[in-house]
């Protein structure tokens, strides 16, 4: 199965100073920040033995590279192993696509998928074994192709594990059927050999899947809360590419196409508020707490001159996947560049968060995307942090005349915070006030205000947990 990666929260420098333990665990902790690796697509992360891989399409389309880091975010200056190159010419020598890395029977191998030098989108998926133990030293031997019922363009495979069976997905053009690619899942007799015929799991049809391309592409599986999802890939790689979901339950017969639900509407879309293009091809992994990420790709912007298959710039990117009260992934929006944002919760409503509601910001539950914000050094004072709304990266929490706090411009120390230990729980923590350091951050009858603290009461109002 496919493993998952996170970070802890940042700290200012006078809070620091001001408690060493706090100060220690937040300056021993890499912050990632997006994009985690620019002109890499198609990423695949995962954590191994206590450290992360990763793989992913390079722009070139010339071969296949592997980084390995100890935490996440060294993930973004790791050195690149070249492990494999396509051939000058004939087979495999075209466009070489969508590696994954897997740990199969004690043996590494890659699937990937490869163009013919003649006729670079004679695209078929095979698969590489090590020869030994360390996957970015070891010599690569040719297994073989994977087997399919068809020889019709064939690419994103991915394998995992599921009640006991090893099972792989890919994509794939099906003769008589008039698209591109729909996905498939079938159990593996062996790394290159289906041990029954395939389920086509989706088909597109609905109108977000078909634009530019009709195309089902890169599926990637993550079992919670008693149910299998399925995330895959949508339309033309332009600014039109998103995700799409498939649910099933956990204990049903994953090869019965009609246990899958797809979702009506796409999970994942670009963000002209947060300036990512393209969100697509995904994987999942963990952070160094456990929680659930999303590993995606996405631009900068949204105009690309010729062809999107030769634009460079779909960068791998990185956030946390939430979950709603009934157990579903909510993928909110793309975050934007820059330090991963959290979702803080006082420690007197641990079910809600802190959010935005038009200008004001207000304690409760709302779409993920008002309720997530990034830490960033204040204007003012590189020691202090002003708390930035993803949907706003131009504006700050600012604290008005009447204690109350609002998304605005950014105002000087009315917009500048003090990080320190939470003041009733040492795992959380609370923000003081720059221009007046006795008062907090405090969540008081569901509004965010800055006050004095005055009782045990108002010290958990005014520390925060990450969500």
């Amino acid at each position: 199965m496919t493993h998952l990666s996170r970070r802890l929260f940042l700290g200012g420098a006078t809070a620091l100073a001001a408690c060493p333990t706090f100060a220690r665990t937040l300056a021993s902790t890499a912050i990632s920040e997006n994009p985690l690796v620019r002109q890499r697509a198609d990423a695949q992360i995962f954590r191994h033995d206590g450290g992360y891989y990763m793989m992913a399409s390079v722009p070139e389309y010339d071969r296949l590279i592997i980084r390995r880091a100890p935490t996440l975010a060294s993930l973004s200056t790791a050195e690149e192993a070249v492990v494999w190159r396509r051939p000058a010419n004939g087979r495999m020598a075209g466009y070489i696509w969508a590696p994954e890395l897997h740990f199969i029977d004690g043996r590494w191998h890659i699937y990937f998928a490869a163009g013919n030098g003649d006729d670079k989108f004679h695209v078929r998926t095979y698969v590489l074994r090590a020869a030994s133990a360390d996957p970015l030293t070891s010599k690569w031997e040719l297994l073989g192709q994977l087997e399919t019922p068809w020889d019709t363009f064939t690419l994103d495979s991915t394998v995992f594990e599921h009640r006991g069976v090893r099972y792989i997905s890919w994509a794939q053009h099906e003769p008589g059927i008039g698209n591109n690619t729909n996905v498939y899942l079938a159990p593996l007799a062996s790394p290159t050999k289906l041990a029954r015929a395939p389920a086509r799991l989706t088909v597109p049809t609905l109108e977000w899947e078909i634009q530019g391309f009709k195309v089902n592409e890169g599926p990637a599986f993550l079992a919670r809360n008693g149910r299998l999802f399925m995330t895959y890939s949508a339309s033309a790689t332009d600014a039109r590419y998103c995700l799409g979901l498939l649910t099933a339950a956990d204990d049903a017969d994953i090869m019965n196409p009609t246990v899958w639900i797809k979702s009506q509407q796409p999970v994942l879309v670009s963000s002209a508020a947060t300036s990512v293009y393209g969100p697509g091809h995904n994987s999942f992994t963990v952070d160094e707490q456990g929680h659930d990420l999303l590993v995606y790709h996405g631009r900068d912007y949204q105009k690309i001159e010729g062809d999107p298959l030769f634009d460079p710039n779909r960068h791998t990117r990185i956030q946390r996947l939430y979950f709603s009260l009934d157990g579903t992934p909510d993928f909110g929006i793309p975050v934007g560049n820059g330090a991963l944002p959290d979702r803080w919760s006082p420690l007197d409503r641990a079910n809600q968060f802190v959010r935005v509601d038009g200008e004001r910001v207000t304690i409760g539950v709302g779409p993920v995307a008002t309720t997530q914000f990034r830490q960033v050094p204040s204007r003012t004072d590189a020691s202090h942090v002003s708390l930035v709304p993803i949907e706003s990266p131009a504006s700050r929490l600012v604290v008005r005349s009447d204690l109350t706090v609002i998304v605005a411009q950014d105002d000087g120390n009315a917009s500048s915070f003090i990080k320190q230990q939470g003041l009733a729980d040492a795992k959380g923590f609370s923000f003081a006030s720059a221009s007046s350091p006795a008062s907090y951050l405090r969540n008081v009858d569901g509004v965010l205000r800055v006050e004095t603290v005055k009782s045990t009461a108002d010290r958990a109002s005014a520390t925060f947990l990450v969500s």
